[in-house]
């Protein structure tokens, strides 16, 4: 985070899904998970404006709304409202991570807009205390807001910290379309989901011999149905050196995991027939 005469500049990063488990539907309409996120090295780029009198949210994406309706747009009006300030604030968003992609950016977005107006005005709410106001804007929210590798169940918001997993460089690719996360669980089927038999028997101390065993994302039975890339792609990522391939979230960027960064980048080259806004290279962040 940098900080220039009431102007803040501050990153928002991606997340990856290593694990995702549907145990079942609430009657809120919410689907109870458990699911494995690890923060990754794509960020957006969020700069806050402190010397305006309207709060307003900008972004040149076109599939970004500049409303109320834009999660940190949100995240700032619920901040002041807890807080019970009057102030108000320019927030600008230079998208990188790619929009409706299973990649958590709208709920990052969210988080740090939160973290970084607590930073600003001298923390006033514990980190407990944000992750309740995130989980009011959103489910992934309160994960973002600690930003370390996290089995989260519930609807999201239960995290317990992983703190053994190792480093892995990651190759995302999107095939370049956006997913409705509410269609994906709209059709999702509680009877074929394929993750519940690994979840058993995985510890989650994991180590580096665990994780490929991990892998594994019930809501790849929608997905790949709708979108057959999907399949392709995690192919291809193996075919190019992966150890393991997986779809994030609801979907369409699918990731492959490297053990070295140089594996990774001559996987990134190799795969010419996605554009440079399709592919990303990145790191597991386990800080």
């Amino acid at each position: 985070m940098t900080a220039d005469a009431g102007m803040i500049k501050t990153l928002s990063p991606a997340k990856i899904n290593l694990f995702l488990q549907v145990i079942g539907k609430r009657p809120d309409g919410y689907h109870e998970l458990c699911t494995l996120m690890c923060c990754v090295s794509l960020f957006d780029e969020i700069l806050f404006d402190f010397r305006v009198q309207k709060t307003s949210v900008h972004c040149a994406h076109p599939d970004v709304p500049e409303d109320e309706t834009n999660l940190a747009f949100k995240a700032a009006g619920l901040f002041f409202k807890h807080a019970g300030l009057s102030d108000h604030v320019k927030i600008v968003i230079e998208k990188r991570i790619p929009v409706g992609a299973g990649l958590g950016g709208g709920s990052s977005n969210a988080a740090a807009v939160l973290l970084t107006l607590n930073q600003y005005y001298h923390f006033p709410f514990s980190p407990q205390d944000l992750r309740r106001q995130g989980l009011e804007i959103g489910a992934d929210v309160p994960f973002f807001i600690s930003g370390r590798p996290a089995l989260a169940t519930g609807i999201g918001e239960k995290l317990q910290e992983m703190t053994h997993l190792d480093l892995y460089h990651v190759l995302l690719i999107n095939p370049g379309y956006k997913v409705s996360t509410a269609e994906i669980y709209k059709n999702f089927n509680l009877g074929l989901t394929k993750c519940e038999k690994i979840i058993k028997k995985i510890p989650f101390d994991i180590r580096r011999k665990d994780i490929f065993e991990l892998l594994c994302n019930d809501l790849e039975t929608v997905t790949e149905t709708m979108f057959p890339d999907i399949v392709k792609i995690k192919a291809l990522l193996m075919r190019h050196g992966a150890e393991g391939a997986l779809m994030s979230g609801s979907g369409p960027t699918v990731f492959g995991l490297f053990p070295d960064g140089i594996q990774a980048g001559n996987a990134y080259r190799e795969m010419t027939q996605f554009s440079h806004k399709q592919k990303f290279l990145a790191e597991l962040i386990i800080r």
